[in-house]
C-alpha cells in the first residue's frame, strides 16, 4: 500500500487583477494581485483539486500565465520550480 502524499503547494498566475475577496471562491487559496496579474497560491490535495481551480479560472475568462508546483520550503516569487 502506498503512503498518502502530503498536499502539494501550487502557484498559479493569471492576467488581470483579483483581490483577496476571491479567496473563498478559490477554496481558501491565497489570492494576491500587483494590479496587472494575480497570483493564486496554496496547498492542493491532489491533481483533481488543481484541475478544479483551473476550471474556475477558465470559467472567469482569465488568461492563464503559468502553473508551478512549489517545492518544500518555497513560498512564492523568486522561488525556483520543483
Amino acid at each position: 500500500m502506498t503512503e498518502p502524499q502530503p498536499p502539494a503547494t501550487y502557484e498559479i498566475r493569471v492576467e488581470g487583477a483579483l483581490d483577496a475577496r476571491w479567496t473563498a471562491w478559490f477554496d481558501g487559496l491565497d489570492v494576491t494581485s500587483d494590479g496587472e496579474q494575480t497570483t493564486i497560491r496554496g496547498p492542493l490535495p491532489d491533481q483533481s483539486a488543481l484541475h478544479g481551480v483551473l476550471v474556475k479560472i477558465r470559467d472567469l475568462g482569465l488568461c492563464l500565465i503559468c502553473v508551478r508546483r512549489l517545492g518544500t520550503g518555497e513560498t512564492g516569487p523568486g522561488a525556483s520550480p520543483r
